[in-house]
């Protein structure tokens, strides 16, 4: 069998989760000879969106695509990135017109890697399904890439296909997981960011997880100050939220697939 290994991370939150993928990262590119890695950045920036130097200091880190979920929108003038930068996406299911793509191929090193990014509706903004929408791009061809919000680095096939799901319900990614079974190589679910004990593959060959985790301070409610966020609870206040301090950990998960069949063989956990 021809394996390569993709390492998928989960959403990383403000300066600490930053500097633990700077410090972690590389180093796992290493330990696990990955050949693949994306990192959901949507809480990078002071725990809510992105910033231009924050994506760059995770491409730096070794990510090859960075995913993200219903916070990208948060710092407006990141919009203007969305727009340009190919290698970060958005949920490819937002209307027709939102800025920036859903999805992108990607050849390193003779394969390809389709990359698709998707956003849940249950106890989310219901916007367009995200069943339909992979459908729809994982039978697009180069032609309709653009139409469909997405982006192509060569003309070549896709056989490694990557969802990244940025869901809330349990349920939900379940139900994704088993449509898209057979078709993707690896389900990814974040946005919760509490990394799942379900890892496992699927029976069409499909690698499942429904949460990657966060990469983030590990004594905090989300990667945010635990106290603010009592208090919050407790009161039903919104107080304003702040990015814990403290020792941080980098979690999600290490696939084996096989390309010559496009289907995962090994599905592993990363909490480092």
């Amino acid at each position: 069998m021809n394996i390569k290994r993709v390492i998928m991370l989960g959403d990383v939150v403000g300066e600490f989760g930053l500097a633990a993928l700077e410090r972690q990262l590389p180093r796992m590119i290493t330990e696990y000879k990955a050949d693949f890695v994306t990192v959901n950045g949507e809480n990078a920036a002071d725990g809510f969106g992105m910033s231009e130097a924050t994506l760059n200091r995770m491409f730096a880190a070794g990510a090859d695509v960075v995913t993200s979920g219903n916070h990208v929108w948060e710092k407006r003038e990141f919009w203007t990135v969305l727009r340009n930068e190919k290698r970060v996406l958005r949920p490819a299911n937002y209307p027709a017109g939102v800025e920036g793509r859903g999805w992108i191929i990607i050849e390193k090193n003779n394969v390809s890697y389709l990359v698709i990014n998707l956003q849940g509706r249950k106890m989310m903004t219901p916007i367009d399904c995200p069943f339909g929408t992979f459908d729809a791009i994982f039978n697009a061809d180069a032609s309709s890439c653009v139409a469909l919000g997405g982006a192509h680095s060569n003309e070549q096939s896709a056989p490694v296909v990557l969802v990244d799901f940025h869901a809330e319900t349990t349920h939900e990614k379940e139900a994704l997981a088993f449509y898209l079974d057979g078709r993707a190589a690896v389900i990814a679910g974040t946005h919760t960011h509490v990394q799942t004990a379900d890892n496992r593959i699927l029976p069409k060959g499909s690698a499942y997880i429904t949460d990657l985790g966060m990469t983030g301070v590990t004594d905090s409610v989300i990667g945010m100050d635990a106290k603010i966020c009592v208090e919050r609870a407790k009161k039903h206040i919104p107080y304003h939220m702040e990015c814990a301090q403290g020792t941080a950990s980098v979690q999600g998960i290490v696939v084996e697939i096989n390309i010559e069949t496009g289907k995962a063989v090994k599905i592993d956990l990363v909490n480092q």
